[in-house]
């Protein structure tokens, strides 16, 4: 069964629990943490070793497990901290940006490079390190995205697979994702209203609301027999008062949760 969960980024402007018992309340099996520094540090990797019991404890209590950790830079010595803070948490899934500037043969370069090196590291830990195709960076669609798969030959590097940049990209994202699905392990899912360059508001980026074919795209994945996570990434919602974060959480849950019942994923 494919696990829904929520980015706590969307709760960026209060704390962990509220985030969390909100997730819990609209339904969700799970949750990812947003460990990103100057957005939101729900996770603080500078500090983990001093939080991890008392997140496992919050976890625990709401039986909300955390299914990956967006860390976001594609930073070594983060990266280590975050590898390390997964192992013991227990989040198996470390997501980054692949960083550099699109188009620029260099920097896709140096970003599969670092990336190969993080992802055996990530090896050790027992975590599996994703990037996902961003706009504007070096990888950036599914060329980019399938350089890298080329390239990097370790067990624990996956895709991020985020529909709203593929989109914004050009690209039709079902058909993208088909291209990919085997070295998916993870999913940043969110509609997109318009080619961008931003999703639009975070209600338009609730699943429903946009022009992504999400009912498509989920039918690959189960199609596939993908059974990783799938996280509601919704950003730009950091003023919004908490009710207003937990609507467009609960209305993407509804929509998210019948196109994976219609096509056998739950």
């Amino acid at each position: 069964m494919i696990t829904l969960g929520v980015n706590t980024v969307l709760f960026g402007g209060f704390d962990l629990r509220s985030a969390l018992e909100h997730i819990k309340w609209a339904g969700y099996d799970a949750a990812e943490i947003a460990a990103i520094q100057g957005m939101c540090e729900h996770l603080c990797l500078d500090t983990w070793k001093r939080d991890a019991a008392d997140l496992k404890a919050l976890v625990e209590d709401l039986q909300l497990p955390l299914t990956a950790m967006e860390e976001a830079a594609l930073d070594e010595e983060r990266l280590l901290r975050a590898f390390e803070a997964g192992a013991e948490i227990g989040i198996p899934v470390v997501n980054v940006g692949p960083g550099g500037q699109m188009n620029n043969e260099d920097d896709l370069k140096r970003s599969i490079d670092l990336l190969a090196r993080m992802s055996a590291q990530a090896e050790s830990f027992g975590v599996t390190l994703c990037v996902k195709a961003h706009v504007g960076a070096a990888i950036w669609n599914t060329p980019t995205t399938l350089a890298a798969m080329a390239q990097i030959t370790s067990p624990a590097f996956g895709i991020d697979m985020d529909p709203s940049h593929i989109h914004r990209a050009g690209e039709v994202p079902k058909e993208a994702l088909k291209q990919v699905i085997s070295r998916v392990r993870h999913v940043h899912i969110r509609d997109c209203a318009g080619p961008g360059p931003s999703p639009g508001t975070p209600e338009l980026q609730a699943c429903g609301r946009g022009e992504i074919d999400l009912m498509g795209y989920c039918r690959v994945m189960t199609d596939a027999g993908y059974e990783g996570p799938v996280n509601l990434e919704v950003i730009g919602a950091a003023e919004y008062p908490l009710s207003r974060c937990a609507i467009i959480a609960a209305e993407s849950y509804g929509y998210l949760n019948a196109c994976l019942r219609t096509c056998g994923g739950r």
